[in-house]
């Protein structure tokens, strides 16, 4: 999931009524070299924002006014050259006016992204750099690197800004960053080739997938062991925790499944969705989860309760990655 802003606003009727406005899924389609916008009550693209190449991590600001997207293009380093020189790109787009707005030069392509609370610095993964990061939004460039461990592929950030979790997909670990001193202070068990995270309502609990072994992992932020294993399928990929904040939606790409685990009772249920089910995220305040497809250009969308599929939206191209949502 990653850290997706979820921006609430409120929207006034006749009659003095205020009621929660329909939020719109902005979408990074990989190959495709666009971002989308889906309003998620009708399930409609209502705008598109090309000129952002390959991009596959995406987050948007707390105030909701700006999209970060990173790119997992790169570009050859020059023989010689030091080994940060910059050589990829975020994208930073204004949803209002339309466009790009600016671009970051980082150094490694970027495979997901997350934000600190107060908006100031945007966290990405370099899975070829060993490291994350650190992107002064307001001054436009990096900040600080930090290096995790081998392949780095997800950051989530805790609610209070304190500190963030990477995980690193190369040795079976999470780095526990705090944000403070922007250095690591800890490694957590995370289970092998550990991936996707998810934290619990009370952020007690790190929920991660382990794309090669199909298992999630259950892991005690203050003991940092794995406590529970669940085994799900082959190739996991998207994980997201449901709005009960106890069943965890979890897609197997090789079983062409899409499975809701209840954290409590260890049960699942299991939805078949065909090809290659992949990304999938949470749509706050809707009931519904987003899955896209890796094979074919489409989101399917899920009723949370009914474990149904409700509808599908059929993508210009591409495919579907790391979604943020704005109210």
């Amino acid at each position: 999931m990653g850290f997706n802003a979820y921006i609430l606003g409120l929207v006034c009727l006749g009659g003095g009524t205020a009621v929660m406005a329909a939020p719109t899924a902005y979408i990074p389609l990989g190959s495709a070299n666009e971002v989308i916008a889906v309003d998620a009550a009708s399930g409609k693209i209502t705008q598109r924002y090309p000129g952002v190449e390959n991009p596959h991590g995406l987050v948007a600001t707390p105030d909701g006014e700006y999209l970060i997207a990173g790119s997992i293009r790169e570009t050859a380093v020059p023989a010689g050259a030091p080994a940060d020189t910059p050589n990829s790109k975020l994208y930073v787009i204004h949803p209002g006016h339309g466009h790009v707005m600016a671009e970051i030069p980082v150094s490694g392509w970027t495979h997901h992204q997350a934000m600190t609370p107060d908006g100031k610095y945007v966290l990405s993964t370099h899975p070829t750099r060993g490291g994350i990061s650190a992107v002064d939004f307001v001054g436009n460039k990096v900040f600080k690197t930090i290096k995790t461990g081998p392949a780095p592929n997800y950051t989530l950030v805790t609610k209070d800004g304190k500190h963030a979790y990477v995980s690193n997909s190369g040795n079976g670990t999470l780095s526990e960053i705090d944000l403070g001193t922007w250095a690591v202070v800890r490694s957590l068990e995370a289970g092998p080739s550990p991936e996707h995270l998810v934290f619990s309502a009370d952020e007690k609990t790190l929920y991660v997938a382990n794309d090669r072994a199909g298992t999630v992992s259950a892991v005690s932020v203050r003991e940092g062991k794995v406590v529970t294993t669940y085994k799900i399928g082959q190739r996991l990929h998207g994980l997201d925790i449901g709005d009960d904040g106890k069943t965890l939606f979890v897609s197997s790409r090789s079983d062409n499944k899409l499975v809701a685990l209840d954290t409590r009772a260890g049960t699942q249920r299991v939805l078949t969705l065909s090809p290659d089910p992949y990304h999938l995220d949470k749509i706050p305040g809707t009931g519904k989860i987003y899955v896209s497809s890796s094979r074919e250009p489409k989101i399917w969308v899920i009723d949370q309760k009914t474990f149904t599929v409700t509808g599908t939206i059929q993508l210009p191209a591409g495919e579907g990655h790391q979604i943020a949502v704005i109210r």
